[in-house]
């Protein structure tokens, strides 16, 4: 396990998106490194590079974040369904993203990837990674809806034809609104837990899902982003 390697390609891919989308808008995201001191929450250090843009040329409000936090003792949340994992330090680091394009046309999209690490001395480190993107239309269009599962399929195909309807379900399953009895947006994928069948493999899985986000939302963004508009469709 190698989680150098997993912060060093989280902190890249938060850059390779960031620039992006800056291309696109016109405007720079506003960079802020933060770090968290201990507390008495049980985290012992933390830090991360909040990337924010808001009132940009394309996007109303965006933010993608990296964060990187430790901890003596997994909380009690995390440990719910692995009880063995009690008491152990842990570490967790992730990129999650969300962007709100001023135009109602383009749609706006999340995007998260992620590990956490449970550690204890004498045995082997626990870890899991986890991963989504999903797309929240509010004027629907079949071919952005096609071309954003296609590339969600592609960031998965490499590692099996099962992975894509699986976590496509895990997606419409953990995004259903039961207040609402709808589903947010159209879907995309998700996964968590994942550590099987060893550590090189999650990472790539992991990888694939993060290097496909700006295949399948950029040519979305820029082909509805200057769609004529007005209040009404706004207001919707």
């Amino acid at each position: 396990m190698d989680s150098a390697a997993v912060k060093n390609y989280l902190i890249k891919l938060q850059d390779r998106i960031v620039a992006r989308l800056e291309q696109v808008d016109g405007k720079q995201f506003r960079r802020d490194s933060w770090d968290r001191p201990p507390d008495r929450t049980g985290i012992s250090a933390g830090g991360g590079i909040s990337c924010i843009l808001e009132e940009g040329n394309v996007l109303e409000r965006g933010g993608v974040a990296f964060s990187h936090v430790t901890g003596d003792k997994m909380p009690p949340s995390a440990t719910a369904h692995r009880p063995e994992l009690a008491g152990r330090r842990w570490e967790a680091l992730g990129v999650s993203l969300v962007l709100h394009p001023r135009n109602p046309y383009a749609p706006t999209v999340h995007a998260n990837v992620r590990m956490f690490v449970a550690m204890k001395d004498g045995e082997a480190p626990v870890f899991w990674f986890g991963g989504s993107m999903d797309l929240t239309p509010y004027y629907g269009f079949a071919e952005d809806a096609v071309h954003f599962h296609q590339a969600c399929r592609n960031s998965l195909a490499p590692f099996g034809d099962g992975l894509y309807p699986k976590y496509k379900k895990w997606c419409d399953d953990y995004f259903y609104l039961k207040h609402r009895q709808e589903q947010r947006g159209i879907g995309g994928i998700f996964f968590d837990d994942l550590s099987e069948p060893d550590f090189a493999t999650a990472f790539a899985i992991q990888q694939s899902v993060g290097d496909h986000f700006l295949s399948a939302y950029m040519p979305i963004l820029e082909r509805r982003k200057d769609t004529p508009c007005s209040e009404r469709e706004r207001n919707f």
